[in-house]
């Protein structure tokens, strides 16, 4: 089995390329809504209701996606953790995401301000014009401003102490998150933070492998 979970603010469309290459059954883990006051290992055992107690294969999350696959595989230890633009611990936060933190500014400007702003996002996220961009457009037109919120806050704010091993999938031109001085498992050359969809072919490639080798 190989579970799915969007990154902050996208849903199912961000797997439209990559999920009909993946050998096996897959299953969409889609964001249930958070309560204000509800901490990450409490959403994410929500989150992994569904998923039997044994259940092995894999847990592919893309980028805030990958931190809550990483949360349910505390307490679904059989299955991999597959992060594709994300990361595996808090101390791999970039410095302009450090810096929002450090500022507070993720306090001061609405989420739901970048759907003003989309060629801004368009840069920052790595995303191509055409099909990707009207995509893109209207992924920021349905992100939920009350989950945004709360997502940001718990991404920054992120305890990973003890978390578990993945195996991480990183684009060489992310700009949410570069690659750094830590090893990366697959560097994918030319992939931004929306790789899942515009390098479905190469990353399919790479699920498959690490699914059969987990004999999902």
């Amino acid at each position: 089995m190989i579970y799915l979970i969007p990154g902050l603010g996208a849903d199912k469309r961000v797997f439209q390329n990559l999920r009909p290459l993946l050998q096996g059954e897959t299953q969409l883990l889609p964001w249930l809504t958070p309560n204000p006051e509800e901490s990450l290992p409490e959403y994410a055992a929500r989150m992994a209701t569904d998923i039997p107690l044994e259940q092995t294969g894999l847990l592919v999350g893309v980028s805030f996606g990958g931190v809550v696959g990483l949360e349910i595989n505390r307490i679904r230890p059989r299955l991999r953790t597959v992060l594709i633009s994300s990361i595996p611990d808090a101390s791999c936060l970039p410095p302009l995401l450090r810096l929002i933190r450090a500022t507070r500014a993720y306090r001061l400007f609405p989420p739901q301000w970048l759907k003003l702003f989309p060629r801004a996002g368009q840069w920052y996220f790595g995303v191509s014009n055409g099909d990707e961009y009207q995509l893109f457009r209207q992924i920021l037109r349905d992100m939920e401003p009350v989950y945004t919120r709360w997502a940001i806050n718990r991404l920054l704010h992120w305890d990973s102490t003890h978390v578990g091993r993945s195996t991480q999938i990183l684009g060489t031109h992310d700009r949410v998150f570069p690659p750094g001085p830590t090893p990366v498992d697959y560097l994918i050359r030319g992939g931004g933070h929306f790789m899942a969809y515009s390098h479905a072919q190469e990353i399919s490639e790479i699920l498959n492998k690490l699914a059969a080798a987990a004999d999902c």
